[in-house]
């Protein structure tokens, strides 16, 4: 295409002179150019931080590989690590609905810290939780340990047991882990802060009056104990395990048995309204409430606590249930609406 206009008049004077020695000005600097950008590739990396690969990469810059980004040394420090052990072999009938392990000399609990989903300003802020998944994934191959007896203040009894499975071989402690989790975010999302007495972090444990001790030095304004049963097969529903008034020895529920009546009251309303589970058709009278005073993680708590039988391992409906993701994110929703009504009351 050609323009026409007096910027572009071919009756000027040629310009030889100008251009001769601009063109050799630029052809001398080409090669100065080149050079100088091949010694940069030579020295510098891509923009992903990699070394150039027509180059053999000095030792300096393999020594600062292990520190990029990708490496294991830059993980954020709250991250979760996977869960300890899927033992399906693990079917032995619960022997003891309390249902935890491990003693606090040795073995004390390593809580995990706040998730990075905690809202600090939500409507739970200010109120701790303190969430008990019963059991843990390595108590069978810590029979002896377990078996150990402690006091509970009405009489002394084993520290905790492996818990039960389903028919299938899936295992109660893993249940308990699953919607625990759940529920910590749920719980986070509203503001609250949430402690746990194991996160699968530990070989066994913890014991059950560890696992009283760990709600009572938090000053929790909640404990919710998560468990799934055993019974015999036909026997369908959950049921909420409240405190009896108890002062034996160490223990004294005095100060807690109305305020986990109200707690395990609204937890069971709110649970049948998120996974439309019916009340325990074997405890209960119908309820779906039960009170008990031979648990030790009852009977030490000094602060409102319940524990909840999610369901029956060992009938196949309720087993469908509490194998499913879906369900066990229900049943946390659940129990995070009954807790979030106590604590906002």
């Amino acid at each position: 295409m050609s323009y026409v206009g007096p910027e572009f008049d071919p009756s000027q004077p040629p310009r030889r002179s100008v251009r001769r020695p601009l063109t050799v000005a630029v052809a001398a600097l080409v090669p100065t150019c080149l050079a100088a950008y091949l010694v940069y590739q030579a020295t510098s990396g891509s923009d992903e931080g990699e070394p150039a690969r027509s180059l053999p990469v000095s030792s300096s810059t393999s020594e600062g590989a292990d520190a990029s980004p990708g490496s294991a040394s830059s993980a954020p420090s709250g991250t979760r690590g996977p869960e300890k052990g899927n033992h399906k072999d693990d079917k032995g009938d619960k022997g003891d609905k309390d249902g935890k392990g491990s003693d606090g000399d040795d073995n004390d609990s390593a809580t995990k810290p706040t998730s990075p989903g905690h809202a600090p300003g939500g409507p739970l802020k200010g109120k701790v939780v303190v969430v008990d998944p019963g059991h843990n994934p390595g108590n069978f191959q810590h029979t002896a340990e377990i078996n150990r007896q402690v006091d509970i203040g009405t009489n002394r009894k084993p520290c905790d047991t492996t818990g039960t499975s389903t028919n299938g071989g899936y295992s109660e402690a893993k249940f308990t882990l699953a919607v625990a989790r759940n529920l910590r975010t749920l719980l986070e999302k509203q503001g609250a802060t949430v402690k746990f007495t194991q996160d699968g972090d530990r070989p066994w444990g913890p014991c059950v009056d560890e696992r009283a001790r760990i709600g009572n030095k938090a000053h929790a304004d909640a404990v919710i104990s998560i468990h799934a049963d055993g019974s015999g097969a036909g026997n369908r529903g959950f049921h909420v395990i409240m405190p009896a008034k108890v002062k034996s020895g160490a223990a004294d529920t005095t100060a807690i048995v109305a305020p986990s009546k109200e707690l395990g009251e609204r937890i069971a309303g709110k649970f049948v309204a998120a996974t439309g589970s019916a009340p325990s058709n074997y405890v209960g009278g119908g309820t779906g409430l039960d009170v008990r005073k031979d648990l030790g993680g009852l009977n030490l708590s000094t602060v409102p606590k319940v524990f909840i039988e999610c369901g029956n391992m060992r009938d196949a409906k309720d087993a469908a249930l509490l194998t499913s993701g879906a369900w066990q994110q229900k049943a946390a929703q659940g129990i995070s609406e009954g807790i979030a009504g106590f604590l906002r009351r």
